[in-house]
């Protein structure tokens, strides 16, 4: 049985050798001055600097702080999957490790979480530092994925969150959906989703890593989870619905010209060919469309039923577990 702590800190990182000693001593002082017992758990998602050797040296001396290492770098939502996995933790912290978020907002997440009841808080950088070339499309971004999901949040990709332990231990991360962890705790029946207006820091050592393709990729993956979130479990309704409504369009199309046709021939006018038509294989195309769709839907379906989706990263290293 693992120890029960109050509070879990999950951190992926890239390449923040030189963040992790001030953010771990931050946090500890945070975590000491109110009495919390916690763990801190540093995923090290392939990073290319001496980011696992300070891990190391960091949990020799603090037996708080844990460490998992990837073979290579997979992603965010690949490390905070993991590490939502290891958590043993009440309520469960995930920050940046770069120190643009602030430890000094745990406790008030935490008692958000505890004594509020929300099932997760997201951070709200309401002040931001960052250039308008990253700030606008941020916005349009977060009021796109508002529209979509009907979840009030101002700042759906901030790092900062908190989390009822049960929602962390219920949802899947794959891909690229950490930005969307509000979404999906929302699909999974987690409704009582909160926020809190955070501290945004200037970056203080390195540099960012991501880039303006992650808007993209951003709006790619808001399509994704939307679809994947509705009809995951029924794509038949998805597919099946289309097919039907292109097949129905085309046979009532192919019936109304043959019929004109035989009308015609029975009164003896001239009248063209069906095949001489246009309007006849545009109706042969949706007929082949609907059949095509339905059968995807039903294939959807079976896969639905046979399999589901397993996320395996390959750890090198893991300190503390």
């Amino acid at each position: 049985m693992q120890n029960r702590v109050d509070i879990s800190v999950v951190i992926p990182l890239l390449n923040e050798a030189e963040s992790l000693p001030e953010l771990t001593q931050w946090i500890n002082r945070v975590m000491v001055s109110h009495g919390f017992l916690y763990e801190v758990i540093l995923i090290d998602d392939g990073s290319t600097d001496n980011s696992w050797k300070v891990i190391q040296e960091l949990s020799a001396q603090d037996p708080n702080l844990k460490g998992i290492r990837f073979n290579r770098n997979y992603g965010k939502s690949a490390a905070l999957n993991t590490g939502f996995r290891e958590t043993t933790g009440r309520v469960v912290i995930t920050m940046d490790a770069d120190l643009q978020d602030s430890p000094d907002e745990i406790p008030e997440l935490y008692k958000m979480i505890v004594e509020d009841g929300y099932d997760l808080v997201s951070g709200w950088k309401k002040k931001r530092f960052d250039p308008l070339s990253k700030t606008l499309p941020t916005k349009l971004f977060n009021a796109a994925t508002r529209k979509i999901s009907k979840i009030k949040l101002h700042d759906f990709n901030c790092g900062l969150k908190a989390y009822d332990e049960r929602v962390v231990k219920s949802i899947e991360v794959y891909g690229e959906m950490h930005r969307y962890i509000p979404v999906i705790a929302k699909w999974n029946g987690f409704g009582k989703i909160g926020e809190k207006i955070v501290q945004h820091r200037e970056r203080k050592y390195g540099y960012t890593k991501f880039g303006l393709e992650r808007f993209v990729y951003g709006f790619l993956d808001l399509m994704s989870i939307t679809f994947v979130s509705k009809f995951r479990k029924r794509p038949m309704h998805f597919f099946g619905s289309l097919g039907s409504l292109s097949f129905l369009i085309g046979f009532l199309i192919t019936s109304w010209l043959v019929i004109e046709k035989v009308y015609y021939s029975y009164k003896n006018q001239v009248a063209r060919d069906v095949t001489d038509q246009p309007l006849f294989f545009l109706a042969l195309v949706a007929v082949v469309v609907g059949v095509q769709l339905f059968l995807a839907g039903f294939l959807a379906e079976m896969v639905s039923l046979s399999g589901r989706r397993k996320n395996e990263y390959l750890i090198r290293d893991n300190i503390g577990f």
